[in-house]
């Protein structure tokens, strides 16, 4: 597993880590044991990298996330999240309330400084009023966070964050079917020296090309009850494509996979090709996911041919169908 600097953490984390929202229940149940096996797939395929939030299963993410890392030496590197919950999420955001927050999510991670805080998807006008990243910077003066960063849902509040010069990371929806970011937000960061997580790299699963449109999910799994948009902004879902559409979509970039490549590789490794990008973050509901994506690693680069051909099949095929906030 090749690693890259994450901003100005001087952490050097995997090219792959592991998304754990699944590890809360919100893509179907899931069992202790699959749980268990998915921890010792990441470590043995070289991730260090984990990332994971408060909400996920109301704190049962970050408990699992702390149960299977606190002994492990030398510990990776655990992102979590911050902004979403019910008291907090839209306007109850305070110094207090954050700290409070952060202390429930150390005893969970059972960790004494978390390494990365990130604020989650929380609204553009209090990212613009600024004061939340001071408190987020009291908080590292107290030693309840290493460093901080956003995860957000469009360029416009990706922007609004990279005017913060000791911001460490932006977490982004990135993907093929999700280019735009490409144009500024992603230059600018690595401008600026500040990591890029790119979360949903394979858009909810439809860039594995193993769905069609009589696919069914658990009626806890968001892609049932967020298709489009019912529930939260429709972008964490199948990247805001919807899904008839993303499935049709998936089948020709199918064909472009190169020998050797599934096309969630082919997909995973376009994103790693990007100079910005420090990590992809793809969940996993089995150890064999795992285990594949990480391969994505050791894979050489896409052609620049490819490149090109996914780039024009985006602007003249994909582009078009994306809703939601961008």
């Amino acid at each position: 597993m090749k690693t890259r600097t994450l901003g100005n953490t001087g952490f050097n984390i995997s090219e792959v880590g592991l998304g754990c929202w699944q590890l809360g229940g919100d893509f179907g149940p899931i069992d202790n044991p699959t749980i268990d096996d998915i921890f010792a797939a990441a470590l043995d395929s070289g991730i260090n990298f984990f990332d994971t939030a408060d909400v996920y299963g109301d704190g049962a993410s970050e408990g699992y996330v702390g149960q299977h890392l606190a002994q492990v030496n030398p510990r990776p590197i655990i992102a979590s999240k911050y902004g979403r919950a019910g008291g907090t999420y839209p306007d109850g955001y305070s110094l207090i309330d954050l700290r409070d927050s952060l202390k429930r999510s150390q005893d969970r991670l059972q960790c004494d400084s978390i390494d990365l805080i990130q604020l989650h998807c929380i609204p553009t006008k209090v990212l613009a009023r600024g004061e939340i990243f001071d408190w987020l910077r009291t908080m590292q003066q107290e030693q309840h966070i290493k460093f901080f960063g956003a995860s957000v849902e469009t360029v416009e509040e990706g922007l609004i964050c990279t005017e913060h010069d000791d911001l460490s990371s932006l977490q982004v929806i990135f993907n093929i079917f999700r280019q735009k970011l490409l144009d500024e937000l992603l230059p600018l960061a690595h401008e600026k020296n500040i990591g890029i997580i790119a979360r949903l790299p394979l858009a909810s699963g439809l860039l594995s090309g193993k769905f069609n449109t009589n696919t069914q999910f658990d009626k806890t799994d968001h892609r049932n009850f967020n298709k489009d948009g019912q529930m939260f902004n429709v972008g964490e879902t199948f990247a805001g494509v919807p899904f008839a559409k993303g499935v049709e979509l998936a089948q020709a970039i199918k064909e472009k996979a190169p020998e050797g490549y599934t096309t969630a590789q082919m997909a995973m490794r376009w994103i790693l090709d990007q100079p910005a990008v420090t990590t992809i973050i793809p969940g996993a509901s089995r150890a064999t996911q795992v285990r594949e994506n990480a391969k994505v690693s050791e894979l050489p680069p896409l052609t620049t041919n490819l490149h090109a051909e996914l780039t024009d099949f985006y602007q003249h095929h994909v582009a078009a169908h994306i809703r939601g906030a961008y």
